[in-house]
């Protein structure tokens, strides 16, 4: 939208209306990823006898966002930033985050809002979806956030053609609760605004990459002819096992007719597993013969390209065994890993906005200043480490290479300052118990002056 035709003091409602209008249309492709996602696939649609739903979107959307955001996000600067950290675990980031990586899986872009609820001077941090929050952004090379809608449609029931949309607008300073009707006409503004005190747009746009598409959202077609051949094989055995039985050269009998307990010369058979037929008479099994070893090639061709053009290896597949090297893991997970640092570029972004809009309600609700230009949001790959190869390589690399850097390269330390002193303490202590071992340091030196000196000495004076 262009910027001067936008005036956060006057919003126009029927400008409003027209992106939600134009939304709700993208609205149908995001909600068709979710219903992948929730396992309602095209097949449950078709008409068939057997439909299957194998859910590769849901493997591929977990497997990705744990890899990517499973671990929590911390955050690593020379100052203390620790009330910055403090408010993060009040408001809820580590939740956030995991909600937002889900959706930037299904959706490609997710968006939270950042708030204090009311009556309280904490923030709070939500998630909103994609289906029904949108950015909106000026029309200069910079692309600057003018103002975020999250909307909701609320039909009369009186009258079932009149639609109202309930949009909450967030400008810069001032946030809105509109009530703007689906029509084409002019709507006045009756809405009074209430300053929420950011300084700029608290809701926060995070893109999974350049187009905002999701990780399985091109492999919907590989995933659909996947679902028809698991279906259409199920099917086959079904089929199979109802064979027609053909005879030749003789009949069973009257269909029509009934024994005593009512049956018939069929049900007779199929009870007695019985069959008498003349000496020129035959029975055979009509059935159609189908490649088992060609529906399996086909069915592992597909599930390979729906993890080979996803990126997502398949982590139940037999390459990943328990004894091979890092290095060999490292290469089978290139494609995940270049996909997640794609991710990671995006969701940093997202993250340097969350510190700005936290460290400015610190200033002006606590008057705390917090310095977060050397601030750098750190990822933690969700993967298995080999910690005999980690050991190996901090062993070798030990005296050649600083002790902190060799620390955070341990899974398990956490903090890597307060690991240091753990390891400057100890080995005081172990000085310490050595020299108590070897008695040095525990007699007193004698003095420069002999006892028999001393009295010489007095006796002298007296």
């Amino acid at each position: 939208m262009p910027r001067e035709s936008w005036d956060e003091l006057s919003p126009d409602k029927q400008a409003i209306r027209t992106l939600i209008v134009k939304h709700r249309r993208e609205a149908a492709r995001l909600r068709k990823l979710m219903k992948y996602y929730e396992g309602q696939h095209k097949i449950l649609s078709e008409d068939r006898k057997t439909k299957l739903v194998c859910n590769h979107a849901k493997d591929i959307a977990d497997t990705a966002s744990s890899y990517f955001i499973g671990n929590s996000v911390s955050y690593k600067s020379k100052d203390d930033i620790a009330i910055l950290t403090d408010a993060f675990e009040q408001a809820g980031a580590d939740e956030a985050d995991g909600d937002n990586g889900l959706d930037l899986s299904v959706y490609g872009r997710t968006y939270e809002y950042i708030y204090p609820e009311e009556g309280e001077t904490d923030l709070t941090i939500k998630s909103l979806s994609p289906e029904n929050t949108f950015m909106v952004y000026d029309d200069t090379i910079e692309q600057k956030e003018l103002f975020a809608v999250y909307y909701y449609a609320r039909k009369d029931d009186s009258d079932k053609k009149r639609t109202t949309f309930i949009a909450t607008v967030l400008t810069a300073h001032y946030k809105y609760v509109l009530n703007i009707d689906d029509i084409t006409g002019p709507q006045a503004l009756m809405e009074d605004p209430t300053p929420h005190y950011f300084e700029e747009v608290p809701i926060i746009e995070y893109l999974n990459n350049k187009l905002a598409i999701g990780d399985f959202e091109l492999q919907i077609p590989l995933i659909d002819a996947y679902n028809a051949l698991m279906s259409d094989r199920i099917t086959d055995k079904e089929q199979f096992i109802d064979s027609i039985l053909a005879i030749y050269g003789a009949m069973l009998g009257d269909p029509e007719a009934k024994d005593e307990d009512g049956k018939t010369a069929k049900d007779k058979v199929k009870r007695d597993k019985l069959l008498e037929l003349p000496a020129d008479a035959k029975a055979e099994y009509l059935t159609r013969t189908f490649d088992e070893t060609g529906v399996e090639v086909l069915k592992k061709a597909i599930e390979q390209d729906i993890h080979k053009f996803s990126h997502i290896p398949c982590m139940t597949d037999e390459s990943f065994g328990g004894n091979i090297s890092g290095v060999a893991m490292e290469f089978k997970l290139l494609g995940m890993e270049n996909i997640t640092k794609i991710k990671t570029r995006y969701y940093k972004k997202g993250l340097r906005k969350r510190i700005r809009l936290f460290s400015g309600w610190l200033q002006k609700s606590k008057a705390v200043n917090v310095d977060i230009s050397g601030i750098v949001p750190t990822f933690t790959r969700a993967l298995p480490r080999n910690l005999l190869e980690i050991s190996q390589i901090v062993s070798n690399l030990w005296g050649k290479v600083g002790k902190k850097t060799l620390l955070s390269q341990i899974p398990f330390v956490d903090n890597v300052e307060e690991e240091m002193a753990a390891v400057d303490k100890e080995a005081e202590e172990a000085v310490k118990q050595q020299k108590e071992i070897f008695g040095i340091g525990s007699n007193p030196p004698p003095d420069e002056d002999p006892p028999e000196n001393k009295k010489k000495a007095g006796a002298v004076n007296e």
